[in-house]
C-alpha cells in the first residue's frame, strides 16, 4: 500500500546516503519477493522526530509557504474546538495563502525512481486530511482552505516520474457526509498527474487500531466520483458486509482489495490469501478484483513480521492464479 518499517539503522543514524541505501533496500525487498507494483515504503518522508505519523501530515504541512509550524496555547485550544478526536494539536496554523513553499516531491519521487528500478507507486497525502489538521487563520471557511492545499498539491505532483499515483485518504471514511467535498479536492490532485491513479481508503492504523467509524456502503458513491484507474480498500479487518457493498461500485474503477491485516503480527498463510481472493471474486464478480494488498501500510509492524507478510500475499496470489 504505501509504508515500510523505517531501518532501525536509519532512524540510528539518519543522512540522506543512509535512506537512499534504505530506500533501494525496501524496493529490492519487494522485488525479490515478487511484487507487481512497489513503493519506495515513504521512506521520501521519512522524519525521526514525526514516528507516530511516518511524516504523513507534517512532510507536507510544514515547508508549505503560509503555514506557521509553531503551535501556541491560543492555537491549540483554538484546534481542539474543532473536535477532532484523533488529532489534539494541529500540524499547523495557516496564516496567508498557500503556496509550495520548500515542498518538493518531485526531487523526492526522482530519488525514489533512481532506486526503483522498475515501475513503482509513490504515495501522497490526500488535501482532505492534510486540511482537517490545520488550524486556519486566513481563509476564513474549510472549502477554501482545502482548495489552497489540493492547488499545492496539484502542482506537486505534475510531471512525477512514477508510474502510479496513489492519494492516501484515512480521514473522509468516518466523515462520510463530507464525501463530495473531498472528492472534489481528491480529483484536483489526481487530475494532474498523467499516470496511473490509485486512492487508498482506510479507517486508520494507528498503534494497529482503527480510529475511524464507518463503513464502505456509505462511501460507494464517493468511490464513483473518483477520477482513478483503481482504488485501495482496507477489507481484511472489516466485516464481510463491507465486501458486498462494493458491487456498487462501477465497473471501470478496478478494486484493490486488502488481504492482509495490518493490525495484527500474525502472519497469513498463503491458503487464506488465496481463500480472500475467492470470495472477493465470487461476491464482487470475476475480474472486478484488479490488485491484492495489505489493508494498509505497513510502518507499524516489525520488519520480520512485515516481510513476512509480504512473501505470504506473493504466495497467496501465485496460490490461486495456480503458479504454485
Amino acid at each position: 500500500v504505501g509504508s515500510y518499517p523505517v531501518p532501525d539503522w536509519l532512524a540510528a543514524l539518519p543522512s540522506e546516503q543512509a535512506r537512499l541505501d534504505a530506500t533501494r533496500v525496501v524496493f529490492d525487498i519487494q522485488r525479490q519477493a515478487g511484487i507487481d507494483l512497489p513503493t519506495d515504503g515513504e521512506l521520501y518522508r521519512f522524519d525521526v522526530n514525526h514516528p507516530d505519523t511516518n511524516g504523513m501530515i507534517e512532510y507536507f504541512i510544514r515547508p508549505m509557504a503560509g503555514v506557521r509550524s509553531q503551535v501556541g496555547r491560543s492555537d491549540q485550544q483554538a484546534f481542539a474546538n474543532k473536535n477532532m478526536g484523533w488529532r489534539r494539536k494541529a500540524a499547523g496554523v495557516v496564516e496567508s495563502a498557500l503556496s509550495e513553499g520548500s515542498l518538493n516531491l518531485l526531487a523526492d519521487c526522482e530519488l525514489a525512481a533512481s532506486a526503483a528500478g522498475g515501475p513503482f507507486k509513490f504515495t501522497v497525502t490526500s488535501p482532505y486530511m492534510l486540511a482537517r489538521t490545520l488550524l486556519d487563520r486566513h481563509y476564513g471557511s474549510f472549502e477554501e482552505l482545502l482548495s489552497g492545499v489540493a492547488e499545492v498539491l496539484a502542482a506537486q505532483v505534475c510531471g512525477l516520474p512514477c508510474d502510479c499515483l496513489q492519494i492516501d485518504e484515512a480521514n473522509v471514511p468516518g466523515n462520510p457526509a463530507q464525501a463530495p467535498l473531498a472528492a472534489a479536492a481528491i480529483n484536483r490532485v489526481l487530475d494532474a498527474f498523467a499516470g496511473r491513479r490509485a486512492v487508498h481508503l482506510c479507517f486508520g492504523n494507528y498503534g494497529g487500531q482503527t480510529i475511524q467509524r464507518g463503513e464502505w456502503r456509505a462511501l460507494t458513491g464517493f468511490l464513483n466520483s473518483l477520477h482513478v484507474d483503481h482504488v485501495v480498500l482496507e477489507i481484511a479487518h472489516r466485516p464481510a458486509a463491507d465486501l458486498d457493498a462494493l458491487r456498487d461500485v462501477e465497473e471501470r474503477i478496478r478494486l484493490g482489495i486488502g488481504v492482509v491485516d495490518v493490525k495484527m503480527n500474525r502472519v497469513e498463510t498463503a491458503e487464506e490469501i488465496a481463500a480472500a481472493i475467492e470470495r472477493a471474486e465470487k461476491t464482487l464478480g470475476r475480474g472486478r478484483v484488479g490488485w491484492i494488498h495489505p489493508d494498509c501500510g505497513l510502518w507499524m509492524l516489525k520488519r520480520s513480521v512485515a516481510d513476512r507478510k509480504i512473501a505470504a500475499l506473493v504466495k497467496g496470489r501465485d496460490l490461486y492464479l495456480g503458479r504454485a
